[in-house]
């Protein structure tokens, strides 16, 4: 382990942290969009959409992020669709993920009591109004563990936009090694950088976690 390698290759992996983690936040934006959206459509029953929300989600889960973005990258330019390495990245992030979502705010809406419905009904409440007073905000409060666990995933995820291009972390520690083969170092810093990224929503997570069940919401 070489301290002035360290110090050389220090900056370019940061630079490179800041993009992995704008494209994953930008990823896991449209993901949760996504899933609220499939989880909606899913849970209320809604004809048509009901069954392709459902046919995304199974293709969407098992299929792996690689493939996924091999066909963005590679796919869609061959029927007439343009594509960049960062609209890939981004869409493909939220592609995987929106599934990965809508399970976990489908399951929150779920354990939501239905006589909590028919309570809101009781006071005259329409169906969007308990949906954004009643419903929602006590299945996301159920859905946050699931959430949590979904975006530290997503954002682990990123590690495979090397393959389309994008010099992100991985990207850079490969590169790095191929020409110079100072692995150990390289090495070190990838983790050391993704360690930087991902313990910080963990920890919020738990903090956000015990917050909600502390105030009574999913107990």
């Amino acid at each position: 382990m070489q301290m002035e390698i360290l110090a050389q290759y220090f900056p370019l992996f940061q630079e490179a942290a800041v993009l992995t983690v704008k494209l994953g936040l930008a990823g896991i934006a449209l993901a949760l969009l996504i899933g609220v959206i499939c989880a909606a459509v899913q849970h209320f029953q809604v004809p048509v959409l009901r069954r392709i929300a459902a046919i995304y989600v199974e293709v969407s889960r098992n299929t792996p992020l690689l493939v996924q973005l091999f066909f963005i990258y590679y796919g869609l330019p061959k029927i007439g669709i343009p594509t960049n390495p960062y609209l890939c990245g981004v869409v493909g992030l939220a592609f995987l993920g929106g599934s990965y979502m809508a399970e976990a705010f489908r399951s929150g809406l779920e354990a939501v009591p239905v006589i909590q419905t028919e309570s809101a009904e009781s006071l005259g409440m329409n169906r969007a109004q308990t949906m954004r007073y009643i419903i929602f905000p006590q299945a996301l409060s159920v859905s946050v563990p699931a959430l949590i666990a979904n975006i530290i995933f997503l954002l682990k995820e990123t590690s495979v936009f090397s393959a389309v291009s994008i010099m992100d972390l991985m990207f850079t520690a490969k590169d790095l090694i191929g020409m110079h083969y100072n692995t150990t170092e390289s090495l070190f810093l990838l983790v050391i950088f993704y360690l930087m990224i991902l313990l910080p929503v963990s920890i919020a997570g738990s903090i956000l976690e015990r917050r909600l069940r502390y105030a009574g919401f999913g107990a």
